[in-house]
């Protein structure tokens, strides 16, 4: 009996990165969430955190689907050496805008993907972005949205935060939650097709 293809594993509940993937015709035949640890190890600075995360992802992924293309990322907000929370609460949304406030900050996104083998590549996106001096008044408009609970460094740029941006310089899409380049750059030097 012949094999079917291999399939293509997005390993995250991101509805962002799933709609990006669809954005650029890659929609993903699976979705299933990696299960990690996304706390920072002892020293670990936050461009080897998101690299970290994205590679045990796709790991704990591809072990339950050894013949598929395992695609994971993860996202880390950072100002210098300190990594923002991927905020769960409103007071940690506020605590993230007023630190980001009229400051420049990184997003470092990881993305690894696992061919079918075992074959791995990796990349590490790095994006500067710059908000505008926020006042209270804006800071409790965007909470009364929600939409900053449960994202890294308590913002959506694809969202109401994307009136704070005042510079931006790197990947849109990686910010988001997913450098499409350099993910479909990885499925293609990997041999991933669309059936």
């Amino acid at each position: 009996m012949p094999q079917s293809p291999p399939r293509l594993v997005l390993a995250s509940a991101s509805p962002r990165r799933l709609d990006l993937l669809r954005q650029i015709g890659l929609p993903p035949d699976v979705v299933e969430a990696a299960q990690v640890d996304e706390s920072p190890l002892k020293d670990e600075t936050p461009r080897r955190l998101a690299g970290r995360l994205a590679a045990e992802k796709a790991a704990g992924v591809a072990a339950r689907h050894p013949h598929d293309y395992i695609l994971a990322a993860d996202t880390v907000v950072a100002l210098g050496r300190r990594v923002l929370p991927k905020a769960e609460t409103a007071a940690e949304v506020a605590d993230c805008l007023k630190l980001l406030s009229g400051r420049a900050h990184r997003v470092l996104t990881g993305v690894c993907v696992v061919a079918p083998g075992g074959r791995r590549g990796q990349r590490l996106v790095e994006t500067r972005v710059r908000f505008k001096r926020l006042t209270g008044a804006e800071i409790d408009r965007y909470l009364e949205g929600g939409e900053g609970i449960g994202k890294a460094g308590g913002y959506a740029i694809q969202g109401l935060a994307a009136a704070f941006v005042t510079e931006l310089s790197g990947s849109y899409p990686g910010v988001v939650g997913l450098p499409l380049y350099e993910a479909s750059s990885l499925l293609a030097g990997l041999g991933y097709h669309r059936p």
